[in-house]
């Protein structure tokens, strides 16, 4: 019978599992990007019942590479630009295996109080690194928290709001009234989920119309929704703009979306999840205006673009009380005297679940190895690769370009002359199929202007100007490719 791994145990594995990591770095580009693996290929390999009696750490490194390894997309791949980027960096993972070997249960500051108070300074670094009003520092009413995803950030923003909305009716008796959400149509979806969750309802989400020309939220539109719907007896609770859209990385216009906000006297919550973290460039900070006006939530995500494997979100409101009214519930159990003082922080009132994970190494761990500089240099790699593949497709008269804030995300397609527009539709999803297929590199589409529109997501730590250079060329051949056989059926 296999007892408790013993220390001596522990670091001879251990020492396996990290020199398998390490050769996976070296080796990543020999896999095909995306998993070849059909429905059910990994679970058919796995047994359908558990081992009796322990089995050696031998068999679970034998099964990670046969049985594993071929379910597995590579999001590390220098070749994947399916999707904004899941960073993940040797400081991170080593930060993530000390936060494990810990082992610690950060619900409360008593329950280990460095889990609390580092995740407050490395928080309050992480603001500065990025320039951010001095009101979302702990030092102040506010403060940050660090949160598992922007979708999880949402979902409490969204209580914090309400249980301002109302005063902490709703917290209480529950929703007795309609309570009404903002977003644009390029606002992501956890948004209308979070509206779920938490007893709004989906149907009272209401969509704010794009600018003229533009992707953006307009404010004069939403203006008149949010007076619309106040004089109907609906209770607005939230607004959430958004910096660097899923889709195509538009931008609401904050300031002004402040300004209505202020007016209304309605929540703002900024949802920066991707674009946010390039404001450690000083040439990129523009992406803060608005931040110091009427703006009481903004949440963003290391785990994207930020070197820090997933998960990680940053997120910081302008008053802390109207989300800890809204999540705080003491019960006998986890009274302690150092709760009981106001002295200290419990992040367990800052989000939905009790428990917590010591997240804060590995960002911490992050910012220590990489420093403010290394920090930029990672963000303005992936914006140059990006601005050189824009210029080239825009150059290329059989490409379309889709405008974009410079960022590490580039839309475009091919014209496909003489196809209509379905059909041409159509013809770039195939040929994101094919390209998708060959291993060497993975996109996903969008559709914007009522166009599909190949994404190109660039930020992997591993990619450089060769491996951008070398997807350019597959698309333009991939294209051509397909072109000709479209007007040679018989080739």
């Amino acid at each position: 019978m296999a007892g408790h791994m013993t220390p001596e145990e522990f670091r001879r594995y251990g020492r396996q599992v990290v020199d398998w990591i390490a050769d996976y770095q070296e080796k990543i580009e020999s896999y095909p990007v995306l998993s070849r693996a059909r429905p059910g290929e990994v679970l058919a390999s796995l047994p359908a019942h558990p081992p009796e009696r322990g089995e050696g750490f031998e068999a679970v490194l034998a099964d990670l590479d046969r049985v594993v390894m071929p379910g597995i997309t590579h999001w590390q791949h220098p070749g994947f630009f399916a999707y904004f980027p899941a960073n993940a960096s040797g400081p991170a993972i080593l930060g993530d295996l000390l936060s494990a070997g810990l082992g610690v249960q950060g619900m409360l500051w008593a329950t280990s109080p460095a889990c609390t108070e580092l995740e407050t300074r490395t928080i309050d670094w992480l603001a500065e690194l990025l320039d951010l009003p001095a009101r979302f520092r702990g030092d102040g009413a506010g403060g940050g928290v660090i949160q598992d995803s922007a979708s999880g950030a949402a979902l409490v923003a969204i209580l914090a709001a309400l249980h301002r909305a109302d005063g902490g009716t709703a917290g209480r008796e529950g929703i007795t009234r309609r309570h009404t959400l903002y977003i644009s149509s390029q606002t992501h979806s956890s948004l209308e989920k979070a509206a779920k969750v938490a007893g709004i309802g989906s149907a009272n989400v209401r969509v704010v119309d794009s600018g003229p020309g533009t992707l953006a939220m307009a404010p004069a539109h939403l203006d008149a929704l949010l007076a619309e719907d106040a004089a109907a007896g609906a209770v607005p609770v939230l607004v959430c703009a958004t910096v660097g859209t899923t889709s195509t990385t538009a931008v609401d216009p904050v300031p002004e979306i402040g300004e209505v906000c202020a007016r209304h006297g309605v929540w703002l919550h900024v949802d920066a999840a991707y674009a946010g973290v390039a404001a450690v460039c000083p040439e990129l900070r523009w992406v803060n205006d608005g931040l110091d006006g009427h703006v009481d939530s903004y949440s963003t995500n290391p785990h994207k673009w930020l070197l820090t494997n997933f998960d990680c979100n940053a997120l910081w409101v302008a008053d802390r009380a109207p989300l800890v009214g809204a999540l705080s519930i003491l019960p006998e159990y986890l009274r302690n005297q150092a709760t009981s003082s106001g002295e200290v922080i419990d992040y367990r009132d800052w989000q939905i679940s009790l428990g917590r994970r010591f997240r804060a190494l590995k960002l911490w761990s992050v910012i220590r190895w990489y420093g403010a500089e290394g920090l930029r240099e990672h963000v303005r790699t992936g914006v140059r690769l990006a601005r050189d593949l824009a210029s080239w497709v825009a150059a290329d008269p059989g490409f379309e370009l889709l405008e974009h804030p410079p960022f590490g995300l580039v839309c475009f397609r091919p014209r496909w002359d003489g196809l209509p527009d379905g059909e041409a539709d159509a013809a770039t999803m195939r040929l994101m199929e094919r390209l998708n297929a060959s291993g060497d590199l993975y996109l996903t589409h969008t559709k914007a202007g009522g166009r599909v529109l190949l994404r190109m997501a660039i930020g992997a730590p591993a990619t450089g100007d060769a491996h951008v250079a070398a997807a350019w060329r597959r698309i333009r051949e991939e294209a051509a490719e397909q072109a000709a056989e479209r007007a040679d059926p018989g080739r």
